[in-house]
């Protein structure tokens, strides 16, 4: 069993796709120590974002060999449109945009409906004012803490205080809500994010990309963000 209480979601974004499944293996073995419950999948279509990442094919596949439950992310206009795609290919939580949502609460209802969990995110200047009258009816809220449509992105500091003031509003008025963060996440940024209140952790680049390897990569992270709890 796992003793962090904060949890790690490794963005396969950042993962060598050519080795994809080998190195979901890798997180896997290890995840158990360093508080890993989920694999992070960042769906992005062109349009919302300035990028283009991977969809369904690539979801359906990485669930006959993933064990740990896949978080998808989606970075899309109108999610609503294929969130049964998702859940079919293998989805067991769906997060939107607040911004990409053109019916937020009719969108995340939709997700809870398929039987998984349904998250809502914000991009950086979405202010935290936007949750309160959704906050209570998801199961994670997401803080984009670069701007979202690519990897490796430096840290926005500015965005700690939006991560306090969601934290308080989780305090208040949905105990059980996850708080997530994802952009620029690594040994040095994450005991910023715990402390202003985030719980769970999105990291790409700093796991799938350094150099000592994913288990070493986990091991600082996990003990970053443990010495600021």
């Amino acid at each position: 069993m796992s003793e962090h209480k904060i949890k790690i979601a490794p963005s396969v974004l950042a993962a060598d796709f050519a080795r994809l499944g080998e190195q979901t293996g890798e997180v896997e073995k290890v995840a158990a120590a360093y508080g890993v419950d989920r694999l992070h999948i960042d769906v992005m279509d062109g349009m919302f974002v300035p990028n283009i990442s991977f969809g369904i094919p690539v979801i359906k596949s990485l669930a006959k060999v993933a064990q740990l439950p896949l978080e998808t992310h989606l970075m899309i206009d109108a999610p609503e449109r294929y969130l049964e795609a998702f859940v079919a290919a293998g989805s067991r939580s769906l997060l939107v945009h607040v911004e990409g949502a053109h019916h937020l609460h009719r969108t995340v209802q939709q997700i809870k409906g398929l039987g998984v969990k349904a998250g809502v995110v914000l991009n950086p200047a979405t202010p935290a004012s936007a949750l309160e009258e959704i906050l209570g009816d998801v199961d994670l809220v997401l803080l984009m803490t670069v701007n979202p449509g690519f990897g490796g992105q430096e840290f926005i500091r500015s965005t700690l205080p939006k991560i306090e003031r969601v934290r308080m509003m989780i305090h208040e008025h949905n105990i059980g809500c996850e708080l997530e963060v994802d952009g620029g996440i690594d040994s040095a940024t994450a005991p910023l994010v715990v402390s202003a209140g985030a719980n769970v952790l999105v990291a790409g680049s700093a796991v799938f990309g350094a150099k000592d390897g994913i288990e070493a990569a986990l091991k600082h992270l996990a003990t970053a963000a443990d010495a600021a709890e």
